[in-house]
């Protein structure tokens, strides 16, 4: 059997622990980053914030509409949040786990994101490291008025 693949992206914001745990649960907020592409169109942001609760982010792009499905098994604010995760290609069942860990840091925070996939998502890897550490970074332009 081959192992997991566990990828890990850290960011350090200059926004309170709070702000950058609530972004992530705030339909508004999320709309702003959370897989939302340059070139795409946020068609839907549903967000059911509590443990057992779901998420559905539509983003409208050139390829057609990509659905993101989150279902929140920890909310621990402002310092944890786990949610599995399902995007397309996968159909729901195919979930992966997200963890995400935030901890003071002065007068900011920096927040620690890990994603396991099971081994037959190893191809996209590299594609989803990329795609969080572009979501942190809308993140941050949204948190820090960039």
């Amino acid at each position: 059997m081959t192992a997991p693949v566990i990828l890990t992206v850290v960011r350090d914001f200059d926004a309170s622990p709070e702000a950058v745990f609530d972004a992530w649960l705030d339909p508004a907020r999320a709309a702003a980053f959370l897989f939302r592409t340059p070139d795409g169109a946020m068609l839907k942001v549903e967000i059911d914030a509590r443990v057992g609760g779901r998420a559905l982010i539509v983003e409208r792009r050139a390829s057609g509409d990509a659905h993101h499905h989150l279902r929140f098994e920890e909310i621990d604010r402002p310092r944890r949040l786990v949610f599995l995760f399902a995007a397309d290609p996968a159909v729901e069942g195919q979930w992966t786990r997200v963890s995400i860990d935030i901890v003071a840091r002065g007068d900011g925070s920096t927040l620690t994101l890990t994603h396991e996939m099971a081994p037959e998502w190893a191809a996209y890897e590299d594609q989803t490291r990329a795609g969080w550490t572009m979501i942190l970074g809308s993140l941050a332009d949204l948190l820090e008025k960039r």
